[in-house]
């Protein structure tokens, strides 16, 4: 348990191309909602980690036996609106970080949550991303072609996200992708949460912009290579859960 690091997992989105009326977190992988395989490692990190929750929000209470601690997304605008809506409980915590994960990627293991938090403390940083070298974007590896890319400086550090559909040609050629998984300084987050826009296409808040507002404030971004690439695999369709039965012990 590490006493000072608040855990959020983003658990509200419909799981409409696995062609299920039902919220995607609850798709069963071997008989048990993918959501599960994820907080059995979170809880041994934080006891009682908080689910952002949305589309029949009800079931996933239901199915995760309501002994977490939920808070509903009404609208789906976003990662960055997911965490917005738990500002107002969970910013009178008495933590230093919070560690936002997504609710439909089972592989990440308890080390590299644990890992990249060690590294944001050490390194005092505003945001600790974890990326992907991908080897390439083929087989398994092909669902890393349509993450975000990180994009370095010449010190490299992470400048940005560019998210596949944003990117040139020469960013999609970029092999480091981003996991969507996050370190932030409680404190920081906090503060600059409500600064994000949607100035975007999908009109979202997206959690990714927070990226470049630590940089245009001087204040230091982490990245945490993960070794295992398949930790940063999620589903999104039939053939990716397929593809994570395979990984799943």
């Amino acid at each position: 348990i590490m006493p000072k690091t608040h855990i959020i997992i983003l658990a509200g989105g419909k799981g409409t191309r696995m062609n299920a009326d039902f919220p995607k977190v609850l798709f069963k992988i071997k008989e048990k909602p993918m959501i599960g395989y994820l907080l059995e490692k979170v809880v041994r990190i934080c006891e009682k980690p908080t689910i952002i929750i949305g589309y029949k929000g009800e079931d996933v209470i239901q199915e995760t036996d309501n002994k977490y601690h939920y808070v509903w997304q009404k609208e789906q605008l976003g990662t960055g609106h997911a965490v917005m809506c738990a500002k107002s409980e969970l910013s009178k915590l008495d933590s230093d970080n919070i560690v936002v994960l997504l609710g439909d990627m089972p592989l990440v293991s308890c080390d590299t949550i644990q890992q990249m938090v060690g590294m944001h403390e050490e390194n005092h940083s505003a945001i600790t991303i974890s990326t992907v070298n991908s080897p390439n974007f083929e087989g398994d590896f092909n669902r890393f072609y349509h993450y975000g890319r990180v994009v370095r400086n010449q010190e490299g550090d992470v400048e940005k996200i560019v998210e596949l559909k944003d990117a040139d040609d020469d960013q999609k050629k970029i092999k480091e992708v981003n996991t969507s998984y996050y370190c932030f300084n409680a404190k920081w987050l906090w503060e600059n949460i409500e600064k994000l826009k949607n100035e975007n296409v999908a009109k979202e808040y997206y959690l990714t912009d927070m990226i470049g507002m630590a940089v245009a404030q001087n204040q230091r971004v982490g990245s945490f290579v993960i070794k295992n690439p398949v930790e940063g695999f999620g589903v999104n369709s039939i053939e990716e859960s397929k593809v994570i039965e395979r990984y799943l012990a």
